[in-house]
């Protein structure tokens, strides 16, 4: 799998000759100035809640790819009234084989609505499994003990999870929960877009060494392998 980062939680991976896309928001972000919304693509956009900085992009780029996408229910819904009728809802604990392999619904931590109000169902993750891999995104999300049932569950090999604190984890508390995912790769995200978020990036990946985990902070617009 390949993962190629837009910035804040906008990633993409290439999994099985596909392309996901999760959580769309690029033009909103100053610190993805230089990435060209043209020339992202997708089949598949993936989007675990409903807050602007993870949907910000979503009603033009599943136009302008034609992607299915992958959500809540109640995103979907609103998604339908957008002219966006190419969607596949889930909940969570939810599990669909999709052709690129398996997508589940897991719980996440925290709040979601849509930017004109609209409920957008509870906030979620999703754990990707295909390729022989299996990859956890947890979306926004502090901590919490379901994180343990993931790591009985499932043999992750990589997690990507949000460093930045404020509305979600922190360094410290992401790399206690790549513990409990008995996950030793995280790929940071939800980090420095803007003032509440930014991390001393020294410090975090020191916090994680402390754990005997590895921290990625990929530069965006950069890429690697999973």
């Amino acid at each position: 799998m390949v993962f190629k980062f837009y910035g804040h939680s906008c990633f993409s991976l290439e999994v099985s000759g596909k392309t996901l896309l999760f959580d769309p928001f690029i033009r909103g972000n100053e610190l993805a100035k230089d990435i060209d919304i043209q020339l992202v693509q997708a089949d598949y956009i993936l989007v675990s809640h409903g807050h602007e900085d993870h949907t910000g992009d979503l009603v033009f780029l599943a136009e302008k790819t034609k992607a299915l996408v992958i959500a809540s229910w109640e995103i979907c819904s609103w998604l339908q009234k957008q002219g966006i009728t190419n969607c596949h809802p889930l909940n969570i604990g939810g599990k669909k084989v999709f052709e690129f392999g398996k997508v589940t619904m897991t719980f996440a931590a925290h709040s979601s609505s849509l930017g004109d109000g609209t409920y957008a169902g509870i906030a979620a993750g999703f754990m990707l499994e295909a390729e022989g891999k299996t990859v956890y995104y947890s979306g926004d999300t502090g901590i919490n003990s379901d994180m343990k049932l993931l790591g009985d569950r499932y043999s992750i090999d990589c997690a990507l999870l949000p460093i930045g604190g404020n509305f979600t984890m922190d360094a410290e508390d992401a790399a206690l929960a790549a513990n409990y995912l008995k996950c030793d790769k995280v790929i940071g995200l939800h980090y420095d877009t803007f003032g509440y978020i930014v991390v001393n990036q020294e410090e975090a990946m020191k916090m994680f060494r402390e754990r005997n985990v590895e921290l990625n902070l990929v530069k965006i617009g950069g890429t690697t392998v999973i």
